[in-house]
């Protein structure tokens, strides 16, 4: 894998609270790497260490294999969860000024901001204070303020939060755009969903420690399996009995099962048979939410 972005060990305390343990991850160039987790378990510390907004107690960041000094992170592009903008500053004036502190000419950077609010929708309102926009709105300008210097590395704090269904398309079409340029795009999201359609590769966080990270795929694969049954005739308690049969779910003859690694899910249809006709009767691996529920669950309870 290429030498993109590399979180490396990096550990953080707050007094007796450990904030990181030893958070290990890479983003390669041209790969977008989804960052979940429940409130407080270390994203936001991560990503703000990476930037060099707060100092690691141990670990390094790395870009390109290089430990990261100022002069790199200047060329790194940061969306906040909490909008950092100048509300009273028209949206394309605050575009450019942003591009110019990044060493932007001031034509380059005001061909810039044009640039980025057509891609984002904004163009109607480039001469309009951010304040009068909408939320949504708000947050496409925060996007744009991360890509007018056109950086090398993007990170982002809950970039979809409080978007629309068409304003969450726009931003995920960007970040694939930006991803398909070579740059490592690492964001952190609540809506596992999207993450499942849109990331290369998640890393799951739980109490400051990578708990799982891989493809979707991958972390699929190593979730248990699951069975869906519906025998309309089977009593309540037909799946009791069963080894290495767990049942999460029950309604109206329809059983979803969990299976431990190795069960024998014949034994599960044979089982189901002996109760009537059985119309389904399929298996499917976890999604990325009962991922993440089961790496959340086993982390509080190691």
């Amino acid at each position: 894998m290429d030498s993109g972005l590399e979180i490396d060990r990096v550990s953080k305390r707050y007094g007796r609270t450990t904030a990181l343990r030893d958070m290990t991850f890479t983003v390669a160039r041209g790969e977008l790497f989804g960052f979940v987790g429940s409130n407080g378990a270390g994203k936001t510390t991560t990503m703000r260490i990476a930037l060099g907004v707060l100092a690691a107690d141990s670990g390094e960041v790395r870009f390109g294999g290089a430990p990261l000094d100022l002069a790199a992170r200047r060329r790194f592009g940061y969306m906040p969860e909490e909008r950092g903008l100048y509300p009273k500053m028209k949206v394309g004036d605050q575009l450019a000024y942003l591009g110019e502190l990044h060493g932007m000419s001031r034509q380059r950077a005001r061909e810039a901001a044009v640039r980025w609010t057509d891609r984002l929708g904004l163009g109607e309102r480039r001469d309009e204070q951010v304040q009068r926009l909408s939320l949504g709105n708000q947050q496409r300008v925060q996007l744009a303020a991360a890509l007018v210097h056109d950086p090398e590395v993007l990170v982002l704090d809950e970039p979809f939060s409080g978007l629309d269904p068409v304003a969450v398309g726009v931003m995920s079409d960007v970040l694939r755009e930006t991803r398909d340029r070579g740059i490592p795009v690492l964001f952190s999201s609540h809506q596992l969903d999207l993450v499942q359609r849109l990331c290369d590769r998640v890393g799951i966080v739980a109490a400051g420690s990578l708990v799982a990270c891989g493809t979707v795929d991958e972390l699929r694969r190593r979730g248990p399996a699951r069975l869906r049954v519906h025998a309309p005739l089977a009593p309540a308690n037909w799946a009791d009995g069963l080894p290495e049969a767990r049942v999460l779910s029950l309604r109206e003859g329809r059983t979803v099962l969990e299976l431990a690694e190795g069960a024998d899910d014949q034994a599960v249809l044979r089982a189901a048979l002996a109760t009537g006709p059985v119309h389904e009767f399929r298996r499917e691996r976890p999604d990325l939410t009962d991922l993440f529920r089961t790496a959340v669950t086993e982390e509080g309870t190691a």
